[in-house]
């Protein structure tokens, strides 16, 4: 559900600066690492390359990471690393299911342009016309702003008291009325259109209007809209900890071994505990709405970054909506980052890409492809916190990922 410049205080995106205190057996011979059986297409170097930054991400900590890279030739690199301690929990796989967080804001803004290219909503739409009385200025804020970041609106995951619904402890579940009506209580940021920050708030309030206008759960929209059109059947979208196939285990430091400037709030998960860390992947993400809760594969995911940008899932003039964007302001965020509707632009030194972040409690994921949809790539971390030594071979391994698309 924490993305790109944005993050609750105990979890950092990988853009930031993560810390995290390293656990558990992960020297050199510690890893499990795996290619695809299949014979692999295309740059050795770049495959071994990938290999090595993942290998050295579990000698550094990292309780396990997936590549998967399709440069749109030949067959895609599948690459896992899996820190020895987690095999009693979970073999790891290429194709494991994920969390995929705050990715699932790019499928909320697919479902919001698809009712507008059919007319059952619009861009300009003031949140008042679907939620009156539940979004504070919901008459000023439309959902263009709410999809690009630019509402206002307080995140609501900076908000103490969601701590207990992010760390597995609170047995509530949050509904979105219920998380508009804790934000209305904290002062907007700008007025609304003014300036950009990233808010998983803005999502609450989509999610609720796409339930609003359709008369439909959000489940039922990403299963007829998404996956089974595109016979994703990984992708799903859920709130709780149900998973329908073989699944990557997440995992939190336990408190013993939290970095000290962590918040008190967020140093203790709910969870099975052993060495050093809490196994959080059964953890009912009690406050996960349309800000962060689908889950999915690697595999599905490119195949819907496919559809999405060659256009099978919007027309041409909602898909150039969707790559409208503006600068992100975030602290740090560099000049080449911009915000489209629930997706990021970036010109890296590789080629354009369109991509997003992802992260909750256990899971980071990272997905970007080409403008064409043609070339795709994913990671995944198996946890949400980074120390220094692993950010910095975390944003080698982005980097990396991002340029192996251009081959």
């Amino acid at each position: 559900m924490l993305t790109v410049a944005a993050a609750a205080a105990l979890i950092v995106p990988l853009a930031a600066a993560p810390s995290r205190a390293a656990a558990g057996d992960t020297g050199a011979t510690a890893g499990r690492g795996t290619v695809s059986s299949v014979p692999q297409d295309g740059d050795a170097r770049t495959r071994a390359h990938l290999r090595a930054l993942a290998r050295e991400l579990v000698d550094e900590g990292m309780p396990g990471v997936i590549v998967r890279v399709d440069d749109g030739h030949g067959r895609p690199i599948e690459i896992t690393e899996q820190a020895a301690w987690t095999r009693k929990d979970h073999r790891l796989g290429a194709d494991d299911e994920v969390r995929e967080a705050s990715n699932t804001k790019t499928v909320m803004a697919t479902l919001v342009l698809q009712l507008v290219a059919e007319h059952r909503l619009a861009l300009t739409d003031p949140v008042d016309k679907w939620l009156p009385g539940q979004v504070h200025d919901g008459r000023a804020i439309t959902l263009r702003m709410l999809l690009n970041h630019t509402s206002g609106l307080f995140d609501y995951t900076d908000d103490p008291a969601l701590a207990p619904a992010l760390t597995g402890h609170d047995s509530h579940v949050w509904t979105s009325k219920e998380i508009l009506g804790l934000v209305a209580g904290h002062p907007a940021l700008f007025p609304p259109g003014t300036q950009w920050s990233y808010s998983n708030t803005n999502y609450i309030a989509i999610g609720a209007v796409l339930e609003r206008a359709t008369g439909k759960s959000l489940a039922s929209l990403v299963r007829d809209r998404i996956a089974r059109p595109l016979g994703l059947r990984h992708t799903f979208y859920t709130t709780g900890d149900a998973w329908r196939s073989p699944h990557a285990h997440g995992y939190e430091p336990d408190a013993a071994h939290m970095p000290p400037d962590v918040p008190p709030e967020f140093r203790d998960y709910a969870g099975p505990r052993h060495d050093g860390h809490v196994d959080v992947t059964g953890d009912y993400l009690t406050a996960a709405e349309a800000d962060g809760a689908i889950v999915s594969t690697a595999r599905d995911w490119s195949r819907y970054y496919t559809a999405l940008m060659s256009g099978r899932l919007l027309p041409a003039a909602q898909l150039a909506e969707m790559r409208t964007t503006v600068p992100e302001e975030g602290p740090g965020d560099p000049d080449d980052l911009r915000y489209g509707l629930g997706i990021e632009s970036e010109a890296s030194s590789c080629g354009a890409v369109w991509d997003h972040i992802g992260v909750v409690p256990g899971y980071a994921t990272y997905n970007v492809t080409d403008p064409t949809g043609r070339r795709t790539a994913s990671f995944f971390f198996a946890t949400s916190t980074l120390d220094k030594e692993e950010h910095r071979t975390g944003a080698s391994l982005m980097d990396a990922v991002t340029c192996a698309l251009f081959d």
